[in-house]
């Protein structure tokens, strides 16, 4: 199983934030949004479920810290807008 880290602008695998094997980089507007603009998978890493667990962990992380999320990231809007679990963190 893979682990996920929190960066200072993404939720990445890998050893490092600057070269993940995988990552879902986010970028903070105001006080309570936060933009997911990218989503990355490495052919090592595709296929195995790896993009939507980043999104869980960036979801996560976003209620804990009470925000809400625009996804500019066509993956990410495809899949929190597929998945009614995260209707309620959708900014709109």
């Amino acid at each position: 199983m893979v682990e996920v880290k929190k960066g200072t602008k993404s939720f990445y695998v890998g050893d490092s934030e600057e070269k993940p094997l995988a990552e879902m980089t986010f970028v903070p507007s105001g006080d309570n949004i936060v933009i997911i603009d990218h989503t990355y998978v490495s052919d090592e890493l595709n296929g195995q479920g790896v993009g939507k667990l980043l999104l869980k962990e960036l979801v996560d992380w976003a209620r804990k810290e009470d925000k809400k999320i625009m996804p500019l990231c066509p993956y990410a809007k495809a899949q929190m807008e597929k998945n009614k679990e995260y209707h309620d963190i959708i900014y709109k």
